[in-house]
């Protein structure tokens, strides 16, 4: 039985952002690679910006007076005699505050430069925490003068040391709008990129109280999108997901995500459900809490258009259902037996014309293809002509992640023998032998292993494959790929595989004939006990049908003083050891290498063998002793 791969949609790792402002850039990402590409850059990214750059919104400005105000009212002198009326006072009294935090107010949002540090040094900070612990009629204002104080980093210190995020968070339990919309701006913006602090929050019971303001207000968008930016900033915290796992927050991320007015909100909600998606627990309260058919569902409304910020949209979603399919459990319940939903589309996306779409296609029938169940009801469903085509489009100057994840697909699928079978008949090999020209090594390793996959216990398919020149031609090329062990290796290994599942006179002349001994005798040198044992297995069939062929190479290549040295390893493998004693015994049937084992002195090595801890080993090497004419 196989290995199977998972497909991924490549890594996560983005910067947080500064306070950079501007229309977020949308563009289209770079191409995705192994595993997840990344797709969530731009949900990060627009997250922070928008994080740090909420405008004002109408409920605020209703806060502020209604009648026009001098011009005196923004000049540096009035601010500093507000700032100096409100740290003398020894009362919250709003008749004679309000008026003052007007002023400081109109000075943030218009921008005045040093404001916010002027507020700060002012010493007015315990008086405005003052304001909020005592729930006085201030605190809503107060809240947004934290709030648009916050926008500055140099701020948020001195704010978290006069203690006004503890007394925030009390306001988060308010049943006043505007009051939770700027009270959750302040602790946002204030806790923005600083750990300890999220942690606190985190620790402080927020996660629910998040969660449970979107189920209450979901069409309060300004307030909707601070608990969300919340959210996107506390998700990559365990112990935020250990909160979030105990509510059901999928519902109202998918709530929220199916009403999203633009592009930005859905990055958002996206880069949510990426975050806690990493969290087993939550990949399978995803999956049965309808996120894939949302995010699925999501796909098919944007595809078609060619808006870029769609695009991005698309990618991200696409990506994030190849996530998903990560978990055995999310996986299965995705796959429906066939008849899902999710799959269903999947299998669309391997014919649509987005090159994402199509990748993210392929790599999530690589993760539905885990067993050998789900193997067999896909080849039924007709999933490999589809993956086939795609393959097809893409052999010249085509997508060579594409290519690749493709490969990843067909080789899960061809683990169950019967898939084996069933794909030879279709021509399978013949049609992705068209890749056998391509120049990139990832395709190429990746097409190696599939093919070393379909002839595994297929003899007529390692009988076709191994008889064909050009298919060796190309193999002996990639055998002393120089840049590329990955390939290199696997060009050994589907050499030895034809040798072993064929047992064919003709695929062992070929193989001597393209000179192929020589890579499967340094292939038995290899540091992984598996590839050498593949390859000495391969070698004691090879000689076992036909020594005449390789003789030569044997010598030429120093095989004997090499088994030599392997038998007499004291660190060697004991499986690699009775490997090598297969391949001598072999050997030994030979009047001709019987002579050259006994020059060598191979008797010695055996006698030493004959008293090993492995009863096994040591009678193998008696036998051979037995053979070579030494009954000691």
């Amino acid at each position: 039985m196989g290995l199977r791969e998972r497909g991924k949609g490549g890594e996560r790792n983005t910067p947080r952002e500064t306070q950079s402002r501007g229309t977020p850039d949308l563009r289209k990402g770079g191409t995705q690679t192994h595993a997840r590409t990344h797709a969530y850059t731009y949900a990060r990214t627009h997250a922070r910006t928008a994080h740090i750059h909420t405008r004002c919104s109408q409920a605020e400005a209703a806060s502020q007076p209604g009648e026009s105000r001098p011009a005196a009212m923004t000049d540096t002198d009035s601010l500093s005699e507000a700032l100096k009326a409100i740290s003398v006072s020894t009362e919250l009294i709003e008749e004679e505050l309000k008026p003052h935090l007007d002023t400081v107010l109109a000075s943030l949002l218009e921008k005045k430069k040093d404001a916010a540090v002027e507020v700060v040094r002012s010493g007015i900070l315990p008086t405005l925490a003052l304001a909020l612990r005592t729930r006085s009629s201030l605190s809503c204002q107060v809240a947004l003068v934290v709030a648009e104080m916050a926008r500055e980093a140099a701020v948020r210190d001195p704010c978290i040391e006069a203690g006004l995020v503890k007394v925030l968070v009390p306001h988060l339990n308010s049943n006043n709008q505007e009051m939770l919309l700027n009270t959750g701006r302040a602790i946002g913006r204030i806790c923005f990129d600083n750990s300890y602090q999220q942690d606190q929050l985190v620790q402080s019971g927020v996660i629910p109280r998040l969660v449970t303001i979107m189920r209450e207000y979901p069409e309060n968008d300004p307030l909707v999108n601070v608990c969300l930016l919340a959210l996107c900033n506390l998700a990559d915290m365990d112990s935020a997901r250990e909160a979030l796992a105990e509510l059901d927050v999928a519902d109202v991320l998918t709530t929220q995500l199916k009403r999203a007015p633009d592009a930005e909100r859905r990055h958002v909600i996206l880069e949510i459900l990426g975050s806690l998606g990493e969290s087993d627990t939550l990949k399978l309260q995803f999956a049965e809490s309808g996120v894939p058919e949302a995010l699925s569902e999501m796909i098919r409304c944007l595809q078609g258009g060619s808006d870029p910020h769609d695009l991005c949209s698309i990618k991200i979603a696409s990506n994030l259902i190849v996530s998903l399919l990560l978990g055995d459990e999310s996986m299965q319940k995705c796959f429906g037996e066939g008849s899902g939903l999710v799959y269903q589309d999947v299998l669309s996306w391997l014919q649509s014309s987005n090159t994402q779409l199509q990748l993210s296609g392929a790599l999530a029938i690589a993760n539905f293809a885990r067993n050998d169940s789900n193997c067999v009801k896909m080849l039924d469903r007709g999933v490999v002509p589809h993956i086939l085509t795609l393959l097809e489009q893409h052999v010249d100057e085509g997508d060579v992640s594409v290519q690749h994840a493709g490969l990843s697909a067909l080789r899960n699928l061809a683990i169950p023998a019967t898939n084996k079978v069933r794909m030879l008949e279709d021509g399978v090999t013949e049609r992705i032998k068209t890749l056998l020209r391509s120049d990139m090594p990832p395709v190429q390793f990746k097409l190696l292993g599939t093919l070393r996959m379909m002839v595994d216990g297929q003899e007529e398919a390692a009988l076709v494959l191994g008889r064909d020149a050009v298919l060796l031609a190309r193999i002996m090329e990639w055998c002393e790929a120089k840049d590329h062990a990955g390939v290199r290796g696997e060009a050994c290994r589907l050499l030895a595989a034809l040798i072993r599942h064929s047992r064919s006179p003709e695929v062992v002349r070929a193989v001597a004939k393209a000179d192929g001994v020589r890579h499967l005798i340094s292939m038995a040198t290899s540091e992984h006990v598996i590839m050498q044992n593949e390859a000495l297995v391969a070698l004691a069939i090879a000689s076992a049908i036909d020594i005449e062929s390789m003789k030569d190479p044997f010598r030429e290549s120093e095989l004997l003083p090499m088994l030599k040295k392997m038998l007499e390893d004291p660190v060697g493998a004991v499986e690699v050891k009775f490997s090598a004693l297969g391949l001598i015994c072999s050997l030994a049937n030979s009047s001709v290498m019987k002579e050259e084992l006994n020059s060598v002195d191979m008797k010695e090595s055996l006698s030493k063998l004959t008293d090993h801890s492995s009863s096994k080993l040591a009678s193998q090497a008696s036998s051979i002793l037995t053979l070579l004419g030494d009954a000691s």
